[in-house]
């Protein structure tokens, strides 16, 4: 049996593992349920599996292997995530941005509320800019080089000088599920963090649902969004996260973004989810609803799944054009 890895097909994946005395072999992937899944069979002096290629450029995967989570050995390609490492496997077309390559950006450095403040060079701390606000702004800057894209777009004059926000939950799952004590701390938060013309807002997952819920609560906190992934849990769509703690409380959310009417100050906002996940539908709603209400929405639906990769790789032109909507 080779050992050189997967061995990729325009349609497929055929994943190989020697047998050193495994009882059962598993992939671990997020495509499809059970996450856990599909199993491998023996083949010759190992363990063989030929996954079809599901709606993505790019797949993450780890194999389990009785009981035991681990990136492919023979695998070299990874993507680190907030949950850990992966193995990854890319298809024919599949391309990582040309702004990877741009210059290291600027640190950034602290700033009130222990958020972290990136800045175009040169600024004045005491000059107004426009000002991104990043949930989980750490690793949207280490896994998603955020920062990285702004200094370029700032450098080569996409969009106007600016910063970047980068703000971290202490605890995640109750702040960013819908809290209002969460909204109302942002929402207060956010003059004290630099001079501002203008707040956007950046997050995925339950980040973008905070976003969501802090500007509807406090419309005047944020004049645009993107949401990337948003965990918009609904009944309807999503039993299979209703363990989560809060989900009722995210339910009853979305439930009222569903129903309203006419928003009283719309504001550009664009969201972004993968082709195979499970909270597309719940994403495709609310940009409707949002729409519906005068928001000017555009969904954007990209060939990748839940991670920090997928989110990075859909920033540019996403995010970018946004940001010159709303900046100028």
């Amino acid at each position: 049996m080779t050992t050189a890895g997967p061995e990729i097909h325009a349609n497929r994946v055929v994943f190989r593992l020697p047998d050193t005395g495994y009882m059962s072999v598993r992939l671990q992937q997020e495509l499809e349920r059970p996450r856990s899944g599909p199993p491998f069979t023996r083949a010759d002096d190992g363990w063989a599996l030929a996954y079809r290629r599901p709606q993505v450029d790019r797949m993450e995967y780890r194999f389990e292997a009785d009981g035991e989570s681990f990136c492919d050995p023979f695998n070299p390609l990874r993507a680190p995530g907030a949950f850990g490492e992966k193995s990854v496997v890319e298809f024919p077309g599949y391309a990582a941005p040309a702004w990877l390559a741009a210059p290291d950006p600027e640190p950034a450095v602290a700033a009130a509320g222990g958020a972290r403040l990136w800045s175009a060079p040169g600024s004045d701390p005491r000059e107004p800019l426009p000002l991104l606000v990043v949930c989980d702004g750490s690793e949207y800057e280490r896994l998603a080089q955020l920062t990285r894209l702004i200094a370029h777009a700032v450098a080569t004059r996409r969009l106007p000088r600016c910063r970047v926000a980068l703000l971290d939950a202490h605890h995640r799952d109750e702040e960013y599920s819908a809290s209002a004590r969460h909204a109302r701390a942002l929402a207060a938060q956010l003059p004290r963090i630099a001079p501002a013309t203008s707040h956007a807002g950046l997050g995925a997952s339950l980040g973008a649902l905070a976003l969501l819920h802090t500007r509807w609560r406090h419309p005047g906190a944020f004049g645009a969004l993107c949401l990337q992934s948003g965990s918009f849990f609904r009944q309807r769509w999503d039993k299979h996260e209703s363990h989560f703690p809060r989900f009722r409380r995210i339910s009853r959310f979305v439930g009222s973004v569903l129903q309203a009417g006419p928003a009283a100050t719309p504001i550009p906002i664009t969201l972004t989810c993968g082709a195979p996940e499970e909270n597309l539908a719940n994403n495709r709603a609310v940009a409707s609803a949002l729409r519906r209400q005068g928001h000017a929405v555009t969904l954007h639906v990209n060939r990748d799944a839940h991670n920090y990769i997928a989110w990075r790789d859909t920033l540019d032109p996403h995010l970018i054009d946004l940001l010159t909507r709303a900046w100028g």
